[in-house]
């Protein structure tokens, strides 16, 4: 397994559409999106250029559609040669809600962002 260090302040998660993303300045790397509905679930997964690829998001209206719920996000560091396994195990354990084409390609464990 993989261990990632996801970035997450010392109380709660960070607010997907608020939190300055110049703050961001992870590439490559791995990000969820989640909402906190009852049950929370994933939105969205992905990798890349971090900060670019977020603030695409932002105006991706099947990202927004979870909004009431509040939307969060983490990201972590990921060596540019794990991306596409790192990205593939996050989609099949987390079940994302938005996006339905993941890199074909083995997919390699990591630590979840909730696992203590």
């Amino acid at each position: 397994m993989l261990t990632l260090t996801w970035v997450k302040p010392a109380v709660g998660w960070l607010p997907f559409e608020t939190f300055d993303l110049r703050a961001c300045v992870t590439n490559p790397g791995a990000y969820v999106i989640w909402h906190s509905g009852r049950p929370p679930w994933t939105v969205r997964v992905g990798q890349g250029n971090v900060p670019v690829r977020l603030g695409e998001h932002r105006g991706d209206q099947q990202i927004l559609a979870y909004r009431s719920y509040g939307l969060y996000v983490t990201w972590a560091v990921v060596p540019a040669q794990y991306l596409d396994g790192v990205e593939r195990y996050l989609a099949d354990q987390l079940r994302p809600l938005v996006g339905d084409r993941y890199p074909d390609v083995v997919p390699i464990p990591v630590n979840l962002p909730w696992a203590a």
